[in-house]
């Protein structure tokens, strides 16, 4: 059983003692599967966990169930559930962000070039979805996603609820907070659009290449699967927030420069992740008797 192998097919979550079950994600999909503590030790699965939970397997079995583990349900690996909800704040946050500060418009004269100011952090999302996909699989990236446009959604809201307040006369903002709220409110459209589209298309092609090579070569899927989402990301986020205020050329030309700045983003991406998955692995999936 090659180290470089574990975990790239299938992930042990728990235990149901009173059941003598291992419940198992098929981390490709995301789907999780309850099987025989007996039928996982004669199949290819034991083959593709790590070595602290072979071990558990072994003492659950052995012992009847009556030995406890740290892969109990009741536990839930804390440590691996913390760094999830954490992922989760920064894609949130980052998503935030991102939606106000595409309100500002950069001009870098040197180069002729007009882009929204959250072009530089934006990127970052892309790098948080595959860090998901490579730890937590498929289907938990897609909550993720589903959560952090969800509650971007809402915050919008509450944001264009408060305009509707009776206003204090004279206050110098009144005016200002009304039109960075409707701004916001259009960019949260295009980028909501843009983001659900290109995250899932980015974690699709993850899953799918991580598939096809057997989970190696991890700069091939980060980079491909962001290139393809950037493009798309790029041209749906710009048409849907600029159509009608500018020119196509001028669209284009921001959608161009936009691609440009995230595929630099989509090669900087690699290095992060393969630091992320050694920390996980040294940490979180080898460390949880620490």
């Amino acid at each position: 059983m090659g180290s470089e192998c574990e975990n790239s097919k299938y992930k042990l979550l728990g235990f149901e003692s009173n059941k003598s079950l291992a419940v198992i994600m098929i981390i490709s999909t995301g789907k999780v599967i309850k099987v025989k503590l007996g039928e996982v030790l004669k199949s290819e699965i034991i083959d593709n966990l790590n070595k602290s939970e072979v071990k558990d397997l072994y003492k659950k079995y052995y012992s009847a169930g009556a030995v406890l583990t740290t892969y109990e349900m009741q536990d839930r690996h804390e440590r691996s559930w913390m760094i999830y909800v954490l992922l989760n704040v920064f894609l949130l946050a980052i998503y935030v962000f991102t939606n106000i500060a595409a309100t500002k418009l950069v001009y870098f004269k040197m180069f002729d070039l007009v882009l929204p100011s959250a072009v530089f952090l934006y990127p970052l999302t892309f790098l948080i979805v595959d860090l998901l996909n490579e730890t937590y699989g498929l289907r938990l990236a897609r909550r993720a996603l589903i959560f952090a446009f969800a509650s971007n959604a809402f915050i919008v809201l509450m944001l264009n609820a408060v305009t509707y307040l009776p206003e204090l006369p004279d206050w110098k903002l009144n005016a200002s907070y009304s039109e960075i709220v409707a701004q916001v409110s259009s960019v949260l459209l295009a980028s909501s659009v843009s983001f659900l589209f290109s995250e899932y298309i980015n974690s699709y092609l993850l899953c799918k290449i991580k598939e096809l090579t057997n989970s190696r070569f991890l700069f091939l899927r980060v980079f491909f699967s962001t290139f393809f989402a950037v493009i798309i990301d790029s041209f749906l986020f710009c048409y849907f927030a600029f159509y009608g205020v500018m020119q196509n050329n001028e669209i284009l030309n921001v959608v161009f420069a936009q691609i440009a700045v995230k595929m630099c983003f989509a090669v900087f991406n690699i290095f992060p992740a393969y630091g992320a998955r050694s920390l996980f692995k040294r940490y979180v999936a080898n460390g949880r008797d620490a």
